[in-house]
């Protein structure tokens, strides 16, 4: 597919997205946020894609959501009726939640790479990877209290999940910056490196880790750990039951034995 705002790469059984707006500072624009789910529904259906690695092109990962878009939501809605108004507005809404949860929704691990500003909706965005990694340099910002508004798209659902309340609580009120380190401090992201280049290089290297193990056994994986953030003990343990009760004697685990044994690198298919 051509897109507008993003640049998308297949390497090595790991699609690369990249956010590609950065004169804009990859401010997330009516167009991104429908290519970016664009973008991981494609990564989901292609059999070849067995990991995903998302990355901003320039000085920043995200400004977040670009405000000219906001600002010209009043005409979109705009209806007669004010109920009708604003029963729009919440389908925008809804619209821009399902674009962030399309990255979850995939069946493929997204690594997100974080250098420079990760901002406001960029944080919504990176909550619904898999896992994230920094640079040194990066910063992080809940700004949706800055300009007036409740964060609305996911970072207040899913950051608790990660980080634990009362931080994101003192985070989204106050709206202040934090770097790196507290980042990885607080468990937003899984480790920081010295450079962007360095960054790069060691999530591809994740990624190619990830993309040489059975990829119906990730795709399980994923779906068995999203599942158990949102649902009791006992609702999991039933559900990885009936999921392995379908999905278990598979090609992959004969491959997998069999290697094993005989001391070799596993092949699967995809």
């Amino acid at each position: 597919m051509q897109y507008e705002t993003l640049s998308v790469s297949l390497e090595n059984h790991i699609a690369t997205v990249r956010l590609n707006r950065p004169e804009k500072a990859n401010a997330m624009s009516a167009t991104m946020w429908q290519e970016i789910r664009q973008a991981f529904q494609w990564v989901d259906v292609t059999p070849e894609a067995r990991v995903a690695v998302l990355q901003g092109e320039g000085k920043y990962f995200t400004a977040g959501i670009d405000l000219q878009m906001m600002m010209g939501l009043g005409p979109q809605i705009r209806n007669e009726c004010d109920g009708r108004t604003r029963e729009a507005l919440r389908r925008v809404i809804l619209d821009l939640q399902d674009t962030l949860t399309s990255l979850e929704r995939c069946r493929k691990p997204v690594l997100a790479a974080i250098h420079g500003g990760c901002i406001g909706g960029g944080i919504d965005l990176v909550t619904c990877a898999d896992m994230r990694y920094c640079s040194a340099d990066a910063y992080f910002t809940i700004k949706e209290i800055d300009i007036g508004m409740t964060a609305d798209v996911g970072t207040l659902q899913r950051l608790p999940k990660l980080v634990g309340e009362g931080i994101v609580r003192e985070l989204a009120y106050t709206g202040r910056k934090f770097d790196a380190q507290e980042a990885k401090d607080i468990g937003l992201v899984n480790r920081v490196f010295d450079s962007r280049e360095a960054l790069y290089a060691g999530v591809q290297e994740i990624a190619a880790t990830i993309a040489a193990k059975s990829p119906l056994s990730i795709r399980g994986t994923k779906e068995m750990i999203t599942y158990a953030r949102d649902h009791s003990v006992a609702d999991s343990l039933n559900y990885i039951a009936t999921w392995n009760a379908a999905m278990l004697m598979s090609q992959d685990l004969t491959e997998a034995m069999m290697a094993n044994m005989a001391k070799k690198v596993p092949s699967f298919k995809d």
